[in-house]
């Protein structure tokens, strides 16, 4: 049985190389998965009694069993943030910032990234009075929260993360997203997560915006077309 296993942060690093194949007996356990891996790379040996395991994006454990197809994903505790709060919501009511920070801001943290999108009143050739934002909402709550996780695995020295989108009718000037990250140093990730997290959400959290204005209404829809694992 051959399987291509994901690799995220340390274990990619010192493996030089994501995904990687491995070759095992059929029937075989995630046990055995982690004793082949420590054979084929000794560079993960040290790291795998402590990483984690994900099959068909579930935690697994050493008695799970394997089967050909599986999508099979190995990770380090996330750290620094692992204790950090993760805040998602889809929500109507206005952004407070300060209060979001506050929330992420501990005796630990030197940096708060924190991006918000706005309506623009003028968009191209077209006056924008106002948006109206519609939500999937128990499948954009979802999505919220896988973005949040990709964050912690790409970035794992952030502490929080907030990944607030708001619906509903807004005027031309108000916040419509928010993004906020917290991290110990500037240099440990969270602008680059904030940027990450903002770019992910305009592409799989389905929310959509009508514009309104002086000549009528339109539904403005986006381009990404999402892909397995999305």
């Amino acid at each position: 049985m051959k399987l291509e296993v994901r690799l995220f942060a340390t274990l990619r690093d010192r493996a030089k190389a994501n995904p990687v194949a491995v070759e095992l007996t059929d029937g075989a356990t995630v046990g055995a998965l982690r004793e082949k891996l420590a054979a084929d790379y000794p560079a993960l040996a040290a790291s795998l009694p402590t990483c984690l395991v994900a099959v068909n994006q579930e935690f697994a454990f050493a008695d799970t069993p394997l089967h050909p197809g599986d999508e099979v994903a190995l990770f380090p505790p996330v750290s620094g943030g692992a204790d950090g709060p993760t805040i998602t919501r889809i929500t109507p009511d206005a952004l407070d910032v300060n209060e979001v920070i506050h929330s992420l801001t501990f005796p630990t943290t030197g940096a708060v990234v924190a991006f918000t999108g706005a309506v623009r009143g003028l968009e191209q050739d077209r006056q924008v009075v106002r948006l109206f934002y519609e939500a999937y909402t128990p499948m954009a709550k979802a999505k919220l929260r896988q973005v949040a996780d990709e964050m912690r695995a790409k970035f794992p020295a952030v502490e929080g993360i907030a990944l607030i989108q708001r619906v509903g009718m807004l005027a031309a000037g108000e916040p419509t997203v928010l993004v906020a990250v917290s991290s110990p140093h500037r240099d440990q990730g969270c602008f680059e997560a904030a940027r990450y997290g903002i770019d992910r959400i305009k592409e799989i959290v389905p929310v959509w915006k009508k514009e309104i204005g002086p000549n009528g209404e339109e539904w403005i829809e986006g381009h990404y077309t999402p892909k397995a694992g999305d």
